[in-house]
């Protein structure tokens, strides 16, 4: 299971991570966040140990989906070092996020 990503948790779980890390932004109301959710979830558990796999409710906050200028969601965001390194936006397969996840281990 993914990883609830919060403002308040932002900087512990993923700034200062020293693993990999993917981060959704998606909400609840969105179609393809609800298709994409449970590919992230399969990564979690995947790349468990390996990276840090979370989401991020963009309803509930705010300061974080400001700070990556995210606008439109799903938002997959790609960590290394605690910098973005990759982004992917928008429903894809569960291959092309993996694949960009293996990349960066």
């Amino acid at each position: 299971m993914a990883v609830e990503i919060t403002d308040a948790n932002f900087d512990e779980l993923v700034a200062k991570s020293d693993k990999p890390v993917l981060l959704d932004f998606w909400a609840e109301w969105c179609g393809p966040c609800r298709m994409v959710g449970p590919v992230v979830d399969e990564l979690a558990n995947d790349y468990e140990g390996k990276a840090v796999v979370g989401k991020v409710n963009v309803d509930n906050n705010a300061n974080v989906s400001a700070m990556f200028g995210v606008r439109n969601i799903p938002t997959i965001l790609f960590f290394k070092g605690g910098v973005v390194v990759d982004k992917q936006v928008g429903a894809v397969p569960k291959s092309v996020l993996d694949a960009k996840l293996k990349a960066l281990l």
